[in-house]
Parts: structure tokens; sequence; C-alpha cells
């Protein structure tokens, strides 16, 4: 199309830029509204999640009684861990949290022990046969103080430790808790890891 060189070819042009420039300020006044209309949402999204989170009710841990010693074999692993965290909340521990999954550094369960120390328990629900050996003490000893910020550290399982596991745990202070240590703290005739 060719544009007249003339008034009326400059007015031609101008109209056109017009045009132009009222189609890109339509533009982006629908994308400042869609923006405003998604960051609304999202924001909307992001304060329920929130409220959500401060509403929840704090985990109820299972209460823990001489009996669920022989249940323990037939716990799940996470079951086990919320033994353990009931068995510490039952004995006056306080900020207690089951952390255990894949990648817990070690760490099932972290408290604060009656006298305010940070703990540590990693758990390890074995048949009896199975024996907990010296990587896996190894493990929760390069976590507990430096990932964790622990004072303490226990390993507590329902079978026992290999010879490896208990030079090591006595060389780094790590306390081992067996089957027969775990029965004297189920029914309170043993003492707690922490003591």
């Amino acid at each position: 199309m060719r544009i007249p060189r003339s008034w009326v070819g400059l007015l031609f042009l101008v109209g056109r830029l017009y045009v132009a420039a009222f189609y890109l300020m339509v533009a982006m006044a629908i994308g400042m509204v869609w923006l405003l209309v998604a960051g609304t949402q999202v924001t909307c999204w992001g304060v329920a999640d929130l409220t959500r989170l401060v509403r929840r009710k704090p985990e109820r841990l299972p209460q823990v009684t001489a009996n669920v010693l022989t249940d323990f074999q037939y716990m799940t692993p996470l079951q086990f861990e919320q033994a353990l965290a009931g068995l510490c909340q039952r004995d006056g521990c306080t900020d207690v949290r089951v952390v255990g999954g894949a990648g817990d550094l070690g760490a099932d369960v972290i408290a604060t022990t009656p006298d305010g120390r940070r703990i540590v328990i990693q758990a390890k629900r074995y048949a009896p046969t199975n024996r907990v050996g010296s990587p896996e003490v190894q493990k929760v000893g390069g976590t507990y103080y430096v990932v964790h910020g622990a004072h303490l550290a226990a390993v507590v399982t329902t079978s026992g430790f290999t010879q490896g596991a208990v030079q090591y745990a006595q060389q780094a202070g790590i306390r081992l808790y067996g089957a027969r240590e775990l029965a004297g703290w189920v029914s309170r005739t043993g003492p707690a890891p922490w003591h």
C-alpha cells in the first residue's frame, strides 16, 4: 500500500500509529489485570496454607505401656519411631518430633530432655537376629551435633549391636539401647537414654 506524500499521508501514518499504540495499551492493561488476578489467587492460596499450618494441632503421640514392647516387632518403622517419641513424651521430654524417613541424616526422633538438653534418637526396628552395625552408629555420630545441634545421641533397636558398633559408640559417646535396655525404658525399670 502506497502512502501519499502530503498532509493526508501524514494523517494516515499518525492514525496507524495511534491504532497500534491503542492495541499495545489494551494488551498491557489485560496483562496487568491478569497478573493482578493471578497474584491475588497465589497470595490467597499461600495465606490458606499458612493458616492451615498455624491451626494444625500438635501431633498426638501414642501412649506407651509395657505390652507395647512385644508389639515392636510388628510395627512399621514409622510406628516404632512414634512409639519412641511417645516414650520420650511420657518421661517428660518437650518439643518431641518424629523426623525420620528417607534422608533423615541419622535422626528419627528429636526432643528436649527434662533437663533441657537436645537429644537425637535413631530408631532401628530390626529382627532379633539382625544387629545394628557400626556404619549406622557412625552416621548418627557424624550428624547429631553438627547437623541437628543436639547434645546427646542414642540408637535404639529391637535387637542388639555388633562389636564394632559398641566400640564406636563408646568412643563417640553415643548411647546404645538394645532390646534389654528398651524393655527397661518401657517398663520404667531402667533409665531413659538421656540418663
